[in-house]
């Protein structure tokens, strides 16, 4: 029995707690909530439990506190509005351009990060210091190859192998040969070796 009552006791002191935050919550955010909203919203901050929550909520709207409405089997509950003071119309004017103005610089700021997003992927994935002066020694040592491969060729004697030379023999007797050979041919109506002054090549 006495652990019943004790029981009941801590309850009842958690949805007087709750009750207090709850309000102040609800207060502030001057927007309709569930009791399972405010649940999710304030359990991890305040360590709230649902039940207690629940019955801090029907509390303060049998007390007038706050309003309750009902939309099928879910309860609404809202802060009383009666409680703030009343907003003109040039005053709802001034907060929506005041919302068009945050808006229009949360757009300009986000473009500005979605540009400094992509020049960071661009720089990430670009070489390092260290690399590009790899990269510069590397493409040093090979014109030092290279150099010194032209220089070897400017300085030979021979520029030419043994092998072009015997190809460069072979075809000037292939040529030598057949230009024999036609120039014994005389045809009808073409000029003659002779009258176009030719003179045949010494082997």
């Amino acid at each position: 029995m006495t652990d019943v009552f004790l029981t009941d006791v801590a309850n009842v002191s958690q949805v007087r707690s709750s009750t207090a935050i709850i309000f102040a919550y609800l207060n502030e955010k001057n927007r309709p909530y569930s009791a399972q909203d405010v649940f999710n919203n304030l359990q991890k901050q305040h360590g709230l439990g649902k039940t207690a929550v629940v019955k801090a909520m029907e509390q303060l709207a049998l007390e007038g506190k706050i309003k309750e409405k009902t939309y099928g089997k879910q309860k609404i509950y809202f802060a009383d509005q009666a409680q703030f003071a009343e907003v003109s119309e040039a005053d709802l004017k001034a907060i929506d351009s005041r919302i068009s103005d945050l808006s229009t610089q949360v757009q300009a700021i986000s473009q500005g990060c979605r540009q400094q997003d992509a020049e960071l992927k661009e720089l990430n994935s670009s070489l390092t210091t260290e690399e590009i002066i790899s990269e510069i020694q590397e493409l040093k040592e090979g014109c030092s190859g290279y150099r010194e491969h032209l220089e070897k060729i400017k300085s030979a004697t021979n520029h030419v192998t043994p092998e072009q030379k015997e190809m460069v023999y072979k075809e000037r007797h292939l040529y030598l040969k057949e230009w024999k050979k036609r120039k014994r041919l005389e045809e009808v109506g073409v000029e003659t070796d002779e009258d176009c002054k030719v003179t045949m090549p010494s082997t």
